[in-house]
């Protein structure tokens, strides 16, 4: 719906005087000229101006089924109608949480059959942690507390998932812990600029954790934290075995391996969860958000595996018994009953069966950017890709190289296409209904991007 001129400026003006946005340029509070999504549809979203464009990001990560769904719409409806809140606190539960419980158990590999639900990506990733900790402070091993994350992972922005967070760039002026929280080299594997082998790759990872962990020590080590990809991190693909290899030294030393599965669950990579269909393993916990609702609904879960959960009761203290963590809306109703219609959905029309029919199409037409000469790379698996833009010579998120990346990102927009530049990365991940056709628009719009950018660099303009 096209808004009138004065209420867009209107809108604008309200958004720069008193919203301090996520990520947002700071020199630009204040005076920031937002762009007002006013409606979304399908694959397809609209500005306050009319303009529509393809949202190749997926809104963040998150968008599976499309906009507007039309059971996700009445399932929210339906059960804010019945009951739209009450306390997840003791031994209450509601329907929709009950019944999403189990169908994650279901769906889940191994015997991850217990569910604590959480808000988000962020407080699920600290939830994991935390039940770590718990776990081993139960058995008499209150020492083992150090937690071992990626270099370039991100795994969200409370106070210790940022921690876990190996993202330099995101590191700024707030407090992190570094005391017991260490990162290990980024597991990354590029075979198209690698001047190593896979299997190469793969023993010098294993071996650089082997010594993280001999120089921690063993006995001080709860837990380990890995995505499958790493997205945000530039959807970085650690070689093959890596997950396998890692899991099996964490198993020799009692550590608890959790999949960060915020972004690869939930059809992203072809499957309701990636870790054992993809990467062939089962992982102690496992932590999940974002696609579970489609984003129509903030909500997020931790799933424990039968020999955690069992182990947390066995020997909990008679004396404090209680599970002290949680939130106000772990397991809220309304969100929990629009996962359930999101399953549905999904399962009803094969979502992730499309996913592993077009995902590889969708990289293929991807990886014809390479001939640009600003393309550094071009990398991803299924529906989560990203095109590296750079000024040949200069590697990494270098003043120019991120500047370049900003102009695709801008020609991109002008043509219909919305892009998550981050750094020097143009990072997508479309809704998971995209069709060829739209994949070859994509594709279209970038190679013309990238066109005007590299014109724009022998200009001089970078």
């Amino acid at each position: 719906m096209r808004q009138s001129p004065q209420r867009r400026i209107s809108l604008v003006a309200k958004d720069a005087r008193h919203i301090l946005h996520p990520w947002a340029d700071l020199t630009s509070l204040g005076r920031q000229n937002s762009l007002v999504i006013s409606e979304a549809d399908g694959i397809r979203v609209t500005d306050s101006q009319g303009k529509t464009y393809l949202d190749g990001i997926g809104g963040m990560w998150c968008i599976t089924v499309g906009y507007r769904h039309r059971d996700l719409i009445a399932a929210m409806r339906a059960q804010a109608e019945t009951m739209v809140y009450f306390t997840p606190f003791g031994n209450v539960t509601s329907e929709p949480a009950s019944q999403l419980a189990s169908l994650l158990s279901e769906l889940s590999p191994g015997d991850l059959n217990r569910v604590h639900f959480t808000t988000c990506g962020s407080t699920a990733v600290e939830s994991a942690v935390r039940i770590a900790h718990y776990y081993f402070s139960c058995r008499g091993q209150r020492q083992k507390r150090h937690v071992l994350a990626q270099t370039n992972a991100y795994h969200g922005s409370t106070y210790l998932a940022a921690s876990l967070s190996g993202k330099a760039v995101d590191r700024t002026h707030f407090h992190y812990e570094g005391g017991w929280v260490h990162h290990l080299e980024s597991p990354a594997f590029d075979p198209d600029n690698s001047t190593v082998s896979a299997a190469e790759r793969l023993d010098h990872l294993i071996a650089g954790m082997e010594r993280a962990i001999a120089r921690i020590g063993p006995e001080q080590i709860a837990c380990f934290v890995a995505e499958p990809i790493l997205a945000s991190g530039g959807v970085l693909i650690p070689p093959p075995g890596y997950h396998q290899a890692a899991l099996d030294l964490c198993r020799q030393h009692d550590i608890l391996y959790i999949s960060d599965e915020v972004v690869s669950a939930f059809g992203r990579l072809g499957h309701f969860f990636a870790s054992e269909t993809r990467f062939g393993i089962v992982p102690d916990l496992l932590v999940t958000a974002k696609g579970i609702t489609s984003g129509y609904q903030p909500l997020g879960a931790v799933l424990l595996s039968d020999r955690i959960a069992d182990a947390l009761v066995e020997a909990a203290d008679p004396a404090k018994p209680v599970l002290s963590n949680g939130f106000t809306y772990s397991g809220h109703p309304v969100a929990c009953a629009t996962a359930i219609a999101n399953i549905a959905v999904m399962q009803r029309e094969k979502i992730c069966e499309h996913v592993r029919d077009v995902g590889p199409y969708f990289l293929e037409r991807l990886r014809g950017l390479r001939n640009w000469s600003i393309v550094a790379a071009v990398r991803g698996d299924h529906l989560m890709a990203c095109v590296e833009c750079h000024v040949p010579g200069e590697t990494g998120p270098t003043p120019r190289n991120q500047a370049l990346a900003r102009a695709v990102d801008a020609y991109c927009a002008r043509s219909g296409l919305l892009v998550r530049p981050y750094e020097n990365l143009c990072i997508l991940s479309p809704a998971l209904i995209i069709v060829k056709e739209e994949i070859d628009q994509i594709v279209a719009i970038l190679d013309d991007a990238l066109a005007r950018a590299e014109r724009d660099l022998w200009a001089g303009a970078f």
